[in-house]
């Protein structure tokens, strides 16, 4: 069964939101929102979308972080009988043009999950691109591995059984940590990923809520955990993927 859907946490994008939800059911993909505690404006303008058919919404009493927004909203797609999740910025920094292709790929690879890796125009903050190296070298590293290409980009199509298996059997990071730890948890244990360019814009009035410092703080500690997580499992790394 291939039945996707697209999970889509969402804080204070009032502005943003509405063209992304709009893209993504003409794309053909049933929505799953996850309020993460927004302000009452935005929760408001969440209220609206889920009257629509093909869009669910889910709010978390208080605001948590953009991972576990995206793991209440992983479980929720579950419940609601879906096997894929796309996840998507609510933001409009991702080229939803894109989705059909992400789409094809994973009915071709269902086993998969499909991950972008960004395409930047001169939007992009220089500070931010930069940052990215140093992750990308972390990742590397961790995941004894480079087939990461870019852990950080949040448009990705998980296959939900192995993804809810991780995320119920370990403790992820709840906020900027999540998408960068859960390829190196996935990679720990052999999971296929298949990697696709996607376009990335940053609206000059776009809203950003990474925290320069608290963030990159945040980043770094969980690059430094999983290394001596990685230490620990190396053995049983290396046999897994040596069996296959």
């Amino acid at each position: 069964m291939h039945k996707p859907c697209a999970i889509v946490p969402v804080y204070n994008h009032e502005a943003a939101v509405p063209a992304v939800v709009e893209a993504l059911l003409q794309a053909g993909l049933p929505c799953v929102l996850v309020d993460d505690g927004s302000s009452p404006a935005c929760a408001a303008v969440l209220e609206r979308l889920a009257e629509q058919q093909q869009v669910s919404l889910v709010k978390l009493p208080f605001n948590q972080g953009k991972g576990a927004a995206l793991m209440t909203g992983l479980r929720e797609a579950a419940r609601l009988g879906f096997s894929h999740a796309l996840q998507v910025d609510a933001d409009g920094q991702h080229d939803l043009h894109d989705v059909a292709i992400f789409l094809e790929a994973s009915r071709n690879h269902p086993e998969a999950l499909i991950c972008g890796y960004p395409q930047y125009d001169e939007s992009v903050p220089k500070v931010r691109l930069y940052a990215r190296y140093l992750t990308h070298v972390w990742v590397w590293i961790n995941s004894l591995s480079l087939q990461i290409r870019d852990s950080m980009c949040g448009f990705r199509l998980y296959p939900l059984p192995p993804v809810l298996a991780l995320i119920d059997s370990a403790k992820l990071g709840k906020r900027m940590d999540f998408d960068s730890e859960i390829l190196v948890r996935l990679a720990w244990r052999n999971q296929s990923m298949r990697w696709l360019p996607v376009k990335v814009h940053y609206p000059q009035d776009g809203l950003s809520h990474f925290r320069l410092f608290h963030d990159n703080v945040l980043i770094s500690n969980m690059h430094t955990r999983m290394f001596f997580g990685m230490l620990v499992r190396l053995p049983s790394i290396l046999w897994r993927r040596w069996r296959t």
